[in-house]
């Protein structure tokens, strides 16, 4: 009875969302710019934000896509301290730096989580046998219910889809997808375009799965919803009991990767899965979300980036594609802590204390792959060379902690992979995914997933 009653709630959410649609669009809108108001208003901002610059080249105020407009700017060193201390051992980075980056971090960008979160359990709604390619595959969709006997008006119910090899007889890693779930309401959809991957590229599930590997789907919006009208509901607002956040409560994007680190829970006690052995994934603000998991939660063993841009691993002090101005605009600024609306007000992307180097940094020794398309295809929005600089700046942290770091200094042309570090790069022929860069992903990740 308990799994049918989860199976419903997991339906209901979907014919709720479509059916409501038209209505909550302009809902969303108003009470998101309510939110954003209130949240201005606690910080003391009077004046209207920086407008931040369009994402469409053909408009007046378009995003810069070139270099030779790219303004010189001083990255904050990711082995110096406030006070200017240089870190030069290892203790001194886990006592000293590394804690000074994640307060900066919490303060003035992503958030802090709160200590008191409620306990989650999860629930087995339906299981049932597969195939990914040729491969037989047994699929286990999973309901993550938080409890909520102190604020009874709001529910957080995570959905969580996990893939595993049918016929595997020991524990296996596991890629983790911030994503959505087809399954059971029908048939996957169809194969993606070139578009978006090569043709001859097989779906990221049969990939994955042809190497006894296993794959989960978590749903970012059975966490927190993407808009600042949902603050006050969702897991963000469970805690706060359906009040608005203070300026250094966690965001969005910290919201999804704690919902991440509940998945993760739950892999320690599956003995089918190999709970050392876990990756995240994710691609635009998902790739964000994948990132900043990395960065918060160690037991994530690989990093799978994708065209994460601004508020990920693309350099925010670089004037190019997406600015703080329009992350810290009521259209993404519920991705972050109210504080970073400073940013794009007051103050400016020089003022803030870190950036997005220092995000990878915070994931050494641990390897992270960082995944762009093609600008031909994807546009310049996410800045795939801020993001391999990034990955570059971040490498000093890598080699004092007795890694490699990224290979080259000089920027790679499309197709060539920077996997032989740490931290890997490889900017693909398609568009807005990681779909093309898979089988690269995969062969670089052996290296550290070995048959034991």
């Amino acid at each position: 009875m308990k799994k049918l009653l989860y199976f419903f709630i997991f339906l209901s959410t979907i014919l709720v969302g479509a059916q409501n649609s038209d209505l909550s669009r302009d809902s969303i809108a108003k009470y998101t710019q309510q939110d954003f108001a209130q949240m201005k208003e606690q910080l003391g901002i009077t004046i209207p934000n920086r407008p931040g610059p369009s994402g469409n080249p053909a408009d007046p105020n378009a995003a810069n896509s070139d270099e030779n407009k790219v303004v010189a700017y001083n990255l904050p060193d990711p082995l110096t301290t406030s006070k200017g201390t240089q870190i030069v051992t290892e203790e001194a980075w886990w006592k000293i730096r590394k804690p000074e980056i994640v307060a900066q971090f919490e303060t003035e960008m992503y958030g802090h989580v709160p200590e008191n979160i409620p306990d989650i359990s999860w629930t087995v709604v339906s299981e049932k046998d597969t195939t990914a390619g040729p491969y037989p595959v047994t699929e286990t969709l999973l309901i993550g219910k938080v409890d909520n006997s102190n604020h009874p008006d709001i529910e957080v119910n995570i959905e969580l889809l996990i893939g595993l090899p049918k016929n595997s007889e020991k524990a296996v890693p596991l890629v983790t997808r911030f994503g959505f779930i087809t399954w059971p309401f029908g048939p996957p959809p169809a194969e993606p375009s070139s578009y978006f991957m090569s043709s001859y590229e097989p779906l990221w599930k049969q990939q994955l799965i042809s190497q006894d590997w296993g794959y989960a789907i978590l749903v970012p919006s059975t966490i927190q919803a993407d808009n600042g009208a949902g603050l006050t509901s969702g897991i963000i607002g469970l805690v706060n009991k359906g009040e608005h956040r203070s300026p250094e409560d966690w965001g969005v994007l910290r919201a999804w990767a704690w919902g991440a680190g509940k998945a993760m829970d739950y892999y320690e006690t599956n003995p089918k899965i190999d709970a050392s052995k876990i990756g995240i994934e994710g691609t635009s603000r998902y790739g964000k979300a994948a990132l900043v998991t990395m960065a918060f939660d160690p037991r994530f063993s690989l990093g799978f980036i994708g065209s994460s841009g601004a508020g990920g691993a693309s350099l925010l002090r670089r004037n190019f594609g997406e600015m703080v101005e329009n992350l810290a605009s009521s259209a993404e600024y519920h991705w972050f802590a109210g504080n970073f609306i400073k940013y794009a007000s007051t103050l400016t992307v020089n003022d803030l204390p870190v950036d997005a180097h220092e995000l990878i940094a915070l994931c050494a020794p641990r390897p992270v792959f960082i995944s762009v398309g093609s600008p031909l295809i994807e546009g310049n929005w996410v800045d795939g060379k801020g993001m391999f600089l990034a990955g570059l700046h971040a490498s000093p942290v890598y080699t004092l902690l007795g890694k490699k770091g990224m290979e080259s200094e000089e920027y790679p042309v499309i197709g060539q992979a920077l996997t032989s570090g740490e931290v890997a790069f490889r900017q693909h022929a398609g568009g807005h995914s990681t779909g093309p860069n898979w089988s690269t992903w995969i062969a670089w990740a052996h290296k550290y997933w070995k048959d034991e």
